[in-house]
């Protein structure tokens, strides 16, 4: 779980840190907010076709094998990230980075599935989160800090060594983890096809998984050119809306966890869903704001942002068995990161510059993002548990 968690440190703070870089991006390689989305989405575009590709391959695997693959192809591409010196190398890098990084996430969730039962999973998950948050809370000030210092190529090199630290990790010290090869099933391409499209419930479960990243990540990009250009805040005063809500949330995912096994997944879900929607409506809809008045409303997206993540996730893992688990976590990978991909494309076509260059049309990005979430709370009341989790 240590291993994991630092690795989903890694790529989460590789993912990140594009977003609150958007406006030196802009500025050094003179493209407009439809570009900038561009190097958000490569990466998701990339994880979405290399996770298909990876459905009909994980199960056949040692996940441990599996693992120190993948890792390596997206150490290797963010060291490459750092040392890019044009927009379209850069693009074409961040594809190349995301047809590894991308499939990470999955796999991650099928090794805790694998080895934590239904009732005990959403600690589990609430501890990968926390992973999340911490990259958050401390990777993305420190990558901005780097950033500032030495240049944007930094963070990158910085994420690639320390990487290279954690996948030395990985070979020394991963146990194997090849309980899901015991299975008596088919790994052909067409029986893992039916077994996921025969599977109404498997189908319902990766809808919602979709869904759910959609509405979630269509206000993300934008937030910190938006809190840059129509709030007010400094590049240093940018960092604080990562280190004070990855902070908060380092301790309110396990918490949310802990909550989900307590209180099961779906009131869970459902509650903190519509508590989430206040600090989206109050961050896409705000003005010149002191600095304290918007770190609360950003913080408060953190906390319950991630928070109405960690439940369904939980019923998701529980849409399927072992036996399968693999290639259907992949499929869900796939699609959440075309879901990422069409998230960033819509709210880059979206938000538009006026005439003083500040962001204009978020608002409706957070309205649509709210009708989105709304279809996940409707789409998670008909998920079910499968037999044997």
């Amino acid at each position: 779980m240590y291993t994991l968690a630092m690795m989903n440190f890694t790529h989460i703070m590789d993912s990140m840190i594009m977003m609150p870089l958007g406006d030196q991006f802009m500025d050094l390689f003179k493209i407009n907010p439809a570009q900038f989305s561009y190097l958000v989405s490569a990466y998701a575009f990339a994880a979405f076709l290399s996770a298909s590709l990876s459905a009909f391959l994980l199960d056949r695997f040692d996940r441990r094998r599996a693992l120190i693959f993948l890792y390596t192809g997206f150490t290797v591409g963010t060291l490459l990230c750092g040392i890019s010196n044009s927009y379209m190398l850069l693009l074409t890098v961040r594809f190349v980075t995301g047809l590894f990084g991308g499939v990470l996430g999955a796999l991650a969730l099928s090794i805790v599935s694998d080895l934590f039962p239904y009732e005990r999973r959403g600690r589990a998950i609430g501890v990968l989160t926390a992973g999340f948050s911490a990259a958050a809370a401390v990777g993305v000030p420190l990558g901005l800090f780097l950033a500032t210092r030495f240049g944007w190529n930094a963070p990158f090199l910085f994420v690639g060594t320390l990487g290279g630290v954690v996948l030395t990790v990985m070979v020394l010290r991963f146990p194997p983890m090849t309980i899901h090869l015991n299975a008596k099933v088919s790994q052909r391409p067409l029986a893992i096809v039916q077994r996921i499209t025969g599977d109404a419930n498997q189908l319902n479960a990766l809808l919602l998984g979709m869904i759910l990243v959609l509405g979630h990540f269509l206000i993300i990009p934008f937030i910190a050119p938006y809190m840059s250009r129509n709030v007010g805040f400094t590049p240093n005063q940018i960092t604080l809306i990562y280190l004070i809500g990855g902070s908060l949330t380092v301790f309110s995912a396990p918490l949310v966890g802990r909550l989900t096994d307590r209180f099961t997944p779906l009131p869970t879900f459902i509650v903190l869903m519509l508590i989430s929607f206040l600090p989206v409506i109050w961050i896409t809809h705000m003005g010149n704001a002191s600095v304290p008045i918007a770190l609360v409303a950003t913080s408060l997206f953190f906390v319950f942002g991630s928070g109405r993540m960690i439940a369904p996730q939980t019923m998701i893992t529980g849409a399927v068995g072992p036996e399968s688990r693999g290639s259907f976590m992949s499929v869900k990978s796939a699609l959440q990161q075309l879901a990422i991909g069409l998230a960033t494309f819509i709210s880059g076509l979206m938000v538009t510059f006026d005439d003083l260059e500040q962001l204009q049309g978020y608002n409706m990005v957070g309205y649509l993002s709210i009708f989105i979430c709304l279809v996940a709370i409707w789409q998670g009341k008909r998920l079910k548990v499968a037999a044997g989790n």
